[in-house]
Order: structure tokens, then sequence, then C-alpha cells
């Protein structure tokens, strides 16, 4: 495939094309899952005219550049076509987690200002009523346009797509991603990672985050076959990374550890074949890396460090091909600058960044952007340490975030939900390790005066009003809570409080 010359901002050229070198072959692209009794396997041909049709529909129905569409779905061919389609006609796609409350979902879509909301029957409820929306099935296919499409040319400022992510209060933030710069990213993944046309890269993670995505343009790219899944589900997993021979499967720690439990499942196909296990959004115990290795003796297990706004991906192989460490995240790729600040010494302490692929900024959002990025630098909350070798490795967040099944969470989220419910007065939520999510929120709730409610009825609410993951799994009743000597919450004798009750604690 050739390439244009860099930019300073990375690769010329529209991020909606990846597989610009492939499109006319009549080999399988995708195999599209989501209907398990009647796989659909799509050609990159099919797949190249179905992203023109998109790009020729947004066309007709008066978008232009820079307009954006929100897309609502489980993973599904459909997906992909529309995320790849609007970036061809200019149109940035904004992707939304459809486990979110109806409100938060409502807040993306009115706050990135989307003309029209691509979405799966079944998510048409997170839908705000004055968008419209464009389903999945006979109305998307009237909606599309068939014929040939040019690309939009993208300057090194244009924005190809709009992924929102959580920040310190816990608002979604929506997050600028530049055609140049994820150019770069995709063509550096493809080339690092030794990807060919004979891959078979699994993917089950959601395409609206980024371990998805990465895997879906990394395989596109290099002419891979992708198998996607509508959702993650531990039998299809193995079923389909057998049926199909995978080579490539992906995935949050959590994800792999539910696959190790099914020995039974993964004795009957053949792992040999997978040649690399790929884990990112949490840190992975060094217990599980070795599971891993004896599951699949072929493959090499990387921890994959990624954020949404740092490249994404910006840290890989050794540049002088030294071997990986356990556990580590990897060395700087060409064209990344990396930092420790803030730590004892250079080798530990908030990892900053420089990169071709890294935001533009934040959707309207100066103040944070000039938080974050500094003269070109991304400032990721991320404490890592530095050995001497030049390895990386993730230590811990700046500020309250945790990983629970790979999904963010924020304390004031979760009390803020628990808040609204009539009896709670106030609530407090800290992080507690968890065998399988890494992290699971537990809340520590005081009622109002003469008010009653129970900890499944707190835990039901929970789910009900917000997503499932961010529901409390133990939800302790407290007079009041306690404070420590800076008038903050004294969170060493909480968890003295959780210790002891440890008999009594089962997670959910």
């Amino acid at each position: 495939m050739a390439i244009s010359r860099p930019d300073a901002r990375g690769y010329a050229g529209n991020l909606g094309a990846p597989f610009v070198a492939h499109a006319q072959a009549t080999r399988t692209a995708l195999i599209d899952l989501s209907d398990a009794a009647r796989p659909r396997e799509i050609s990159f041909h099919a797949l190249d005219d179905a992203c023109n049709a998109v790009a020729r529909g947004l066309v007709r129905a008066g978008l232009k550049p820079g307009d954006r569409i929100g897309i609502l779905s489980l993973n599904r061919v459909e997906f992909v076509a529309t995320l790849l389609g609007a970036m061809r006609a200019g149109v940035v796609p904004v992707p939304v987690n459809i486990k979110l409350a109806t409100e938060t979902a409502h807040y993306i879509l009115n706050d990135a200002g989307a003309k029209f909301v691509f979405v799966e029957s079944a998510y048409r409820k997170l839908c705000p009523a004055d968008i419209p929306v464009v389903e999945y099935g006979e109305a998307f296919d009237q909606f599309i346009d068939a014929g040939d499409f040019t690309p939009f040319e993208p300057a090194p400022d244009s924005v190809a797509i709009q992924p929102y992510t959580s920040g310190s209060t816990g608002r979604p933030k929506g997050v600028l991603l530049s055609h140049y710069g994820q150019n770069w990213s995709r063509l550096i993944l493809a080339h690092t990672r030794g990807t060919s046309e004979r891959d078979v890269i699994l993917v089950a993670a959601p395409l609206y985050h980024k371990n998805a995505l990465n895997a879906i343009k990394q395989g596109l790219t290099a002419g891979a076959q992708l198998v996607l899944l509508p959702q993650f589900n531990i039998e299809r997993y193995i079923e389909a990374m057998g049926r199909y021979r995978a080579t490539v499967i992906s995935g949050v720690p959590t994800m792999m550890s539910m696959i190790l439990t099914r020995r039974d499942l993964l004795a009957r196909i053949d792992t040999a074949c997978v040649r690399t296990v790929m884990m990112g959004s949490a840190p992975s115990s060094a217990q599980l890396l070795v599971e891993l290795n004896t599951v699949f003796p072929n493959a090499e297990t990387l921890v994959v460090y990624g954020v949404t706004e740092g490249g994404p991906v910006p840290l890989g192989p050794h540049p002088d091909g030294k071997p990986r460490p356990p556990g580590s995240i990897g060395a700087p790729y060409a064209g990344t600058e990396a930092q420790l600040i803030g730590g004892a010494n250079e080798n530990e302490g908030e990892l900053v960044l420089k990169n071709p692929g890294i935001l533009l900024g934040y959707h309207n959002l100066p103040e944070e952007t000039a938080k974050r990025v500094r003269d070109g630098w991304y400032y990721s909350g991320d404490i890592c340490r530095r050995d001497a070798e030049g390895f990386y490795y993730f230590v811990g967040r700046t500020d309250d975030m945790f990983v629970c099944g790979g999904e963010n969470i924020f304390p004031i989220e979760v009390e803020s939900l628990l808040e609204k419910h009539p009896a709670v007065h106030q609530a407090y939520v800290m992080p507690f390790d968890h065998a399988l999510k890494d992290k699971v929120p537990y809340a520590f709730v005081v009622l109002r005066n003469g008010q009653t409610t129970t900890e499944d009825a707190l835990k039901q609410f929970s789910i009900a009003h917000g997503p499932a993951y961010q529901h409390p799994r133990r939800v302790f009743f407290l007079d009041q809570l306690p404070l420590a000597g800076t008038n903050k919450v004294d969170q060493q004798q909480l968890r003295r409080l959780v210790t002891s009750l440890a008999g009594e604690a089962q997670h959910v």
C-alpha cells in the first residue's frame, strides 16, 4: 500500500478508506455473527461498496463535512459501514455506548449536535426524540445510495471520529481525533504487530470502544479477516475462535479470565492457531498471564496500553527488539515521545505523551483541553514507571477513576445515582478488589430520617436507572460517614469496616 508523505500531524488520506489496497478483493473481510444461525460473510469489495453507499446516502440527505451522526448498535457489518462511510463523506461518526443511561446517551448526542442517529431497533429508546433516526434494516437500506464515491480529502486538523470518554468529573467528553493522526496509528499498529492477509481477528469488544476500533482499523488495513460477535459471550466466543481458527484474540482481562473458566470448551478447539492475545483497558495479573500462556501455547500475550486521547496506542515493541517483560505495557512507538513527570525521579510519575495521534481537543471544552493538552503534550493522568531497558509499567490513576470489567467508573457517578433514591441522604463510593472484574464499587449510605430501604433494593434501583456495571456490589448503611482530619471521608476506616464484615461480603 502506498503511503502519502507524513504531515506534522500524521499521514494524509481519509481514515474511512483503510483497506484501499484490498478494496477490489473478493475474499472475506468481515464475518458478521449477529445472527448466530445465519453468519454473514462480507467481501472486501462488498464492504467497500457498502461504505460508499453510506457516504452517498449522507450527502443525499444534505450532510456536509464536519456534521455529526450518532451510532447506537451492537457489533454488526452495518456499524462498520456506517462508521467508515461517514468518514469518507467527511461526516464525523459519534459511536455511543449502548450501556449508558438514557439521559447520558441523550446528552452525548445533543452535545455532539448529531444530525442523524443510526440505531439498532433495541436501542431506539436511547435516541432523543428531536433527532432523525435511521434503524438498521429496511430504513437503512432505503437511506443508503449505491454507487461510486470519491472520499473527502481531509486537512491535517479535519476531525475523523468523535468518541466520548468520561473525565475527572465523570461527565462524558467528546474526543476529537483527526484523520491524519488516526492514520498514523492504524498504519503503525498493522506494521509493528505483523498483521497480514493470513490473520483471522476475533472481535467481541464493542465497536464504540477503542479496543475494537483499533482491531477493525488494523485488520482491514492489512487485509485480514475479522470475525464480529455482536457482544461478548463466553460460549460463543470460544466456539467462534475454534470454528474460524482465530489467530488474534483481544479484549479486557475480565473477558480472558472468564474464557479460562471454560477449560471444557477450550479443550474441544485447536488453541494452537492463536498467535497473539491482546489485553487492554485494565491491569492484568501475573497469574492470568501464566494461565493464558498455558492455554494458548503458541501465542504472544501482550498487555496493551491504550488511551482514547493518546494515540490511542502509544506504546508497543521495544525499538531495539528487546523482548517485552511480563506485565510491561511496552515502549514508545516510533513517532511517540513519552515522559514521566511529578514522581520521585524521571523513571516514575504521570505519563505525558506526544505523537501524531493525540486528540485535537475536547469538543466544546476549551478549559479541559487546556488542562490535558499543553504544547502538544497529552497529560494522561496515568501513573507509570520505567525500567532500565526503557519498558513502561502501569501503576495507577492520578484521579479516582477505576476500571470494572473494562468499563470506566467514577465514584461520583454512582453516588449521584444512589442519591436520587428517595430514601438516600448521602452516598459514598469506593473501589474494592474483585477476582474477575479487577475493581467493583462498594457504597456507604446514610439514609434520610425516618426512611428505610435494603441493600438489594438499592442495587436494583442502580441497575434500573444506570448502566448495570456501575451498580454497587455491596451497600453498607451508616449513621454518618466517618471523617478524617482533613474533613474528607476517612477511606481507611471504611476499608477496615469492610474487612471486619468480609465473611458477609458477596460479589454479584
